[in-house]
């Protein structure tokens, strides 16, 4: 049956026979118009032109990227009857999003099917996912919306993705990472370690993640994109897997959170200085004096009313408990008189 299908569409050679078969396999049906699918799998890096004109895939991926954002939709909508409209945006996203089309082209053999000029193009992370879209969009000229619809959900949907599962799954590891760390209250940054150039000239980009000044992990890629999600995925593992390392963060968190909130310096005093005061030399010797003559009449003072170290051992010879008679009062009067007169 195949050869009669084949010698009624006249292949003029072997090789598109070969990709007659081989297009049957991924999509399930025989493409009308072959033209559209040998562009769909025609990199930009072929440089050929036709009639003036590129002949690339270029053109069939922006076609096919709408028709497959229409087609996803229009599924997603249906299958989640009750769901908002974020949730189903959220995982259309996922789907359409270039690792899960880089994932399905490489399943499905269309990255295998690529022409490309083999020295430019071997880092493109991309080409198996820009071909499925181009794939995409050369399935809607040669048969249609609907076709799209069916290779879509009896194909792709069917064998190579649980919608349930995919709508609840988390894709975007820098954004999953950011939210853990706002809710933990946990410094995190994107540092740039290096930006070169690959053999042959495209842009590489190397990031690292940094929690709490700790290094976690670190993605290479040619785009920051690419690389910050790599980190992030990284650094989550290191996070979920190794307990003394989730530990270091929040120590360093706790060390951090410690200093901000010491002081930054001892509360100021309310007392005013009087150092605003000029003492000239004369008055404090003036001063001086008076403070030194001050002193020494205080020193008299004490000689007069009181005893130093240096007086004699208090006497107790006059103190007596026998009370003093008429005579003895007379007699001590006389006798102090007598003193005095010599």
């Amino acid at each position: 049956m195949l050869n009669n299908l084949i010698y009624r569409i006249k292949l003029p050679f072997l090789k598109e026979k070969e990709l007659y078969s081989a297009l049957y396999d991924i999509l399930g049906f025989y493409p009308k118009n072959i033209h559209y699918y040998k562009l769909a799998l025609m990199h930009k890096s072929i440089m050929k032109r036709e009639k003036g004109k590129p002949l690339n895939n270029e053109r069939l991926e922006f076609l096919g990227d709408a028709v497959l954002d229409a087609v996803v939709g229009d599924i997603v909508y249906r299958h989640f009857e009750k769901k908002r409209e974020g949730f189903l945006t959220n995982t259309r996203s996922k789907i359409v999003q270039r690792e899960t089309l880089n994932k399905l082209a490489q399943e499905l053999g269309i990255t295998q099917l690529v022409l490309t000029s083999g020295s430019n193009t071997s880092h493109n992370s991309y080409l198996g996912g820009n071909a499925f879209e181009a794939l995409f969009g050369a399935i809607y000229l040669d048969r249609g919306y609907d076709a799209c619809m069916r290779f879509m959900d009896k194909r792709i949907l069917t064998q190579y993705i649980n919608l349930d599962k995919v709508a609840y799954k988390e894709v975007n590891f820098k954004s999953k990472l950011i939210e853990w760390s706002q809710k933990n209250r946990v410094k995190v940054d994107f540092k740039l370690l290096e930006q070169d150039k690959d053999k042959g000239g495209s842009p590489k980009f190397t990031y690292q993640v940094v929690i709490e000044g700790l290094e976690a992990g670190v993605g290479s890629g040619y785009s920051k994109k690419e690389s910050q999600q790599l980190a992030a995925k990284l650094t989550l593992e290191q996070l979920r897997k190794k307990p003394q390392f989730i530990d270091a963060v929040f120590a360093a968190k706790a060390n951090r959170t410690k200093m901000e909130e010491m002081p930054v310096q001892t509360v100021p005093e309310t007392e005013q200085s009087d150092d605003f005061i000029i003492l000239h030399p004369q008055k404090e010797q003036t001063q001086t004096i008076s403070t030194e003559n001050s002193q020494t009449a205080s020193q008299k003072v004490d000689e007069t009313v009181g005893h130093t170290e240096e007086d004699d051992e208090f006497d107790l010879s006059d103190i007596t408990t026998r009370p003093a008679s008429r005579e003895d009062i007379i007699a001590a009067a006389e006798e102090a008189a007598f003193k005095e007169d010599n």
